[in-house]
């Protein structure tokens, strides 16, 4: 593991290989699971000022989620996550014309109508941060959804890190990131 600042991340991160593959996954992430996209507390205002310049291009079956479930849910430990359509797909999903789930929320960002990508968790996967007291845990998480991603960072060579360079400096910043690309090169060396 290599231990960063406030932060400790799986060697899984710096070895395996990952670059999403659409075409292949269809946007899977954004419907399998137990809830919907993880939502850090700061994220839950920016939704709620950006949400009406997002809502046109929901569809309509994430407009009724919201309109039941609100713009995001507490879960049994309480903790924040986007609401689900049917406790399947995120709200936000969109489907596009070749049936790939994709992001409202990053789409109008896209279109330039707000200033917020998306939630960092989504922005971040196959990144998944546990936090502690005194640090937050960085994770890889493995699922069998995300098969054609490994195979096809694998034939690039880039490995989890280095496909999560943007999200990954959008929530820790340049500096770190860049400490955490020495702390690899340097262990690479004595390997």
């Amino acid at each position: 593991m290599i231990v960063l600042q406030h932060t400790v991340i799986s060697d899984d991160i710096r070895e395996k290989f990952f670059v999403c593959n659409l075409e292949k996954c269809k946007g899977a992430c954004c419907v399998e699971g137990d809830l919907g996209a993880p939502l850090e507390g700061e994220e839950l205002n920016i939704l709620a000022q950006h949400y009406d310049k997002i809502k046109p291009y929901m569809s309509g079956a994430g407009k009724h989620a919201v309109e039941e479930q609100g713009l995001y849910v507490m879960d049994f430990e309480g903790d924040y996550s986007t609401p689900t359509i049917g406790n399947r797909e995120c709200a936000y999903a969109i489907y596009d014309d070749n049936k790939v789930l994709k992001c409202a929320i990053e789409q109008a960002y896209l279109d330039g109508k707000i200033d917020w990508k998306k939630p960092v968790s989504c922005h971040l996967y196959p990144i998944r941060i546990t936090k502690y007291d005194d640090f937050e845990a960085l994770n890889y998480d493995r699922w069998h959804i995300c098969n054609p991603a490994c195979s096809f960072g694998e034939d690039l060579g880039v490995r989890v890190y280095q496909f999560l360079k943007e999200p990954l400096i959008r929530k820790y910043g340049e500096s770190w990131y860049r400490e955490l690309e020495q702390i690899i090169d340097a262990e690479e060396v004595k390997v």
